[in-house]
């Protein structure tokens, strides 16, 4: 059937307009990533667990990459939204793949990684190293290695091993390991697993913090840039932004953070026995009679309280440590104010608090931890918070140790900070060895005490502690 010329125009028009529709939408831009991740308020960051990017901390996510990162997103007025991965490898096919906005992991800038991403400017200059363990033979060279060597598939560690081998040692060998970072291959060396391995120095020097053990034998490159990494393609608002966030980030702001990161820590622990008497008579004849208020009104002996604030600030009010807890007793801001401590550099007050504080995870223990094992755990709270404690308990469980008695609880903190362990638990890493050292110092210092004031209640009392409790009945909780 012939159409008629009216019809004929009428389909025509239909025509113009389906495609003037087509034409139109194709047009019309596409929200930009900046705006698209502002109008969803969440920046999505792909990372690894570690010290040197974003772990769980007491006071909550911390960590360099971690701080610099939240600080970002603040610019934005945006939510930080954390996906941990294994390594940094699996890190950039999330970034390459869009699966997120900004990968954030340690990650060393190639030329090979460079095609496959945008990189920024540098958050950090590294080396990578050589590990060994101290009681082994110090190698060379990479021709001296006599032993397994194992770096995280797909490093730039394996990028650096395949260009020596090339290059200068045909025979080099080594194995690449999935799912594994190098916090958790440090841990490896450390513990005899593993002869050699590659890692940055920045978590080189923090891992050394908490495992003597590991030594540099040589540094297998010069200094390389640390960066994050986003999608490649034509859209640039977010790179952009990115790049005058870091570029107009104050150099001293940034100095700071590194240096409350990676600077280097007091080693007085270890060799402040001397200093700890000279403090006792000097400095604590001043707050003592605080300690001993807060101890009889929860419960507590004063030297266990005493011997905390020694720990966490050396009976400093003033004190104010890099994650921004404050205090002879060193509380964050939420446990502060959950513990109803409205000045937290006011002696009384401080030490009031963490004494509430302190009793309320005592509490938490199960029933069937006894003492004194309930206090050292309740110490290892303290320092980690609880729910590491409890990680390290089923972690203790898991190889057959008893989750109720401190000795075999403490392996389970130290294995905190080894990725092969605390991937497997539901907080993730956790400076481990830190709360190890934590409870052994406030046991040293309290022993020091106990002998200097000549009595001796080791821990308190079960009617000590049922009196206290029924006290702190209607406390709130600490968060």
């Amino acid at each position: 059937m012939t159409a008629t010329p009216r019809q004929a125009w009428a389909l025509r028009s239909a025509i113009v307009a389906a495609v003037a529709l087509v034409v139109l939408a194709t047009c019309s831009p596409h929200p930009g990533t900046l705006e698209r991740v502002r109008g969803n308020g969440v920046l999505r960051v792909a990372t690894t667990n570690s010290p040197t990017t974003c772990f769980d901390g007491p006071a909550g996510p911390t960590g360099y990459e971690c701080d610099l990162l939240r600080g970002f997103a603040e610019q934005l007025g945006v939510k930080l939204e954390l996906v941990y991965l294994s390594n940094g490898a699996q890190v950039l096919d999330y970034v390459a793949g869009g699966k997120v906005d900004i990968g954030a992991a340690g990650i060393n800038v190639t030329a090979a990684r460079s095609a496959q991403v945008r990189f920024t400017k540098p958050v950090q200059t590294v080396r990578q190293q050589l590990v060994y363990r101290a009681d082994q033979k110090k190698p060379r060279d990479p021709g001296d290695l006599d032993g397994k060597l194992a770096v995280p598939l797909g490093s730039s560690m394996a990028e650096r091993l395949v260009q020596l081998r090339a290059s200068r040692y045909p025979t080099l060998q080594w194995l690449e390991v999935p799912d594994a970072g190098g916090n958790d291959l440090l841990a490896r060396v450390a513990d005899g697993e593993l002869t050699y391995t590659i890692a940055n120095s920045d978590l080189v020097a923090l891992n050394r913090r908490h495992a003597p053990k590991l030594k540099v034998a040589f540094d297998l490159s010069g200094n390389e840039d640390i960066a994050w990494a986003l999608p490649s393609g034509r859209d640039a608002s977010l790179y952009d932004k990115v790049q005058h966030y870091l570029t107009t980030f104050p150099e001293v702001e940034l100095a700071r953070l590194r240096d409350r990161h990676f600077g280097v820590v007091e080693n007085d622990e270890y060799l402040g026995v001397v200093r700890f008497v000279t403090d006792v008579k000097e400095r604590l004849p001043k707050y003592q009679r605080h300690f001993e208020d807060a101890a009889e009104r929860y419960g507590l002996d004063w030297r266990t309280l005493a011997a905390i604030g020694y720990q966490e600030s050396k009976w400093d009010p003033d004190a104010v440590s890099y994650t921004g807890v404050r205090g002879i007793m060193m509380l964050t801001t939420d446990t502060a104010q959950h513990m109803e401590v409205r000045d937290r550099e006011d002696a009384a007050q401080s030490i009031e608090g963490g004494a509430r504080y302190f009793q309320q995870l005592l509490r938490k223990m199960p029933a069937s931890i006894a003492e004194p094992d309930r206090t050292w755990m309740a110490l290892a709270a303290y320092n980690q918070g609880l729910g590491h404690l409890h990680d390290a308990r089923k972690l203790a469980q898991k190889v057959g140790k008893n989750p109720n008695h401190w000795p075999d609880v403490l392996e389970g903190m130290r294995r905190l900070s080894q990725e092969q362990w605390y991937s497997q638990t539901k907080h993730g890493y956790a400076r481990g060895g830190e709360a190890v050292r934590f409870v052994t110092n406030v046991r040293n210092y309290y022993d020091v005490l106990l002998w200097m004031t000549g009595e001796a209640t080791v821990a308190p009392s079960t009617e000590a502690q049922a009196a206290a409790i029924r006290s702190a009945a209607e406390s709130p909780e600490p968060p």
